[in-house]
């Protein structure tokens, strides 16, 4: 068991953590959209799934308890090595060039990181702890979305969160050891495709809840 904590402490069994979380994340972003897409089939549509969703119960708990765990150790190693960095190279440089393939996605991973992990606290505030007593998911979300600030942070968010993913995506397979040249432009372009997924995905449904509502 001690060369397995060793390994959680070392560099890099951190990045493995962040890697095998990460997708772990993905995962859910996936299944979470094509949920969220009910809603264009209409108000019984989106409220059917969330009613179908509950149903579910225990497993439901079990998965909220998995992705806050999930959460929880994605977020501490994320931070650990953001410090390994930049207590390493306390001397910022000058200029930030884009060399060596840096991206905006991978420079501010950190950042937006963070930013997620605002918006998540303020969303679940919006939907998930809210009372449901007497209305329905649909009623609460299109509510949410008639105040045009609420769909502005949402919109910034949902881009903040395909900017993570963009990067985030073919970096837990380089991680993973699977760096190799024939498949990393793959992994990047699925990487790019997904976020834009992402991206259009959840960022036009505040538009078009405000629109139908």
């Amino acid at each position: 068991m001690s060369w397995f904590i060793a390994t959680l402490r070392s560099s890099i069994g951190k990045k493995l953590m962040m890697a095998l979380t990460g997708l772990g994340f993905i995962g859910f972003l996936a299944g979470h959209l094509a949920g969220n897409l009910t809603i264009y089939g209409g108000r019984e549509s989106f409220n059917s799934y969330a009613e179908h969703l509950h149903s579910l119960g225990v497993f439901v708990r079990v998965a909220e308890i998995g992705l806050l765990f999930f959460a929880f150790i994605h977020i501490t190693t994320g931070l650990l090595l953001f410090l390994d960095n930049f207590s390493s190279r306390p001397v910022r440089y000058r200029v930030n060039k884009s060399s060596g393939g840096r991206t905006l996605g991978s420079r501010s991973m950190p950042y937006t990181g963070i930013a997620i992990l605002v918006f998540v606290i303020f969303h679940l505030i919006n939907f998930h702890f809210v009372d449901k007593t007497g209305t329905t998911i649909f009623n609460i979300v299109s509510t949410a979305f008639q105040n045009p600030i609420y769909i502005a942070v949402y919109i910034a968010a949902i881009v903040i969160v395909a900017l993570h993913v963009s990067h985030g995506f073919w970096s837990a397979f380089q991680t993973l050891g699977l760096n190799h040249g024939k498949y990393m432009p793959i992994f990047k372009t699925a990487g790019l495709l997904f976020s834009l997924a992402v991206g259009f995905g959840f960022g036009f449904l505040p538009v078009y809840v405000s629109m139908i509502s």
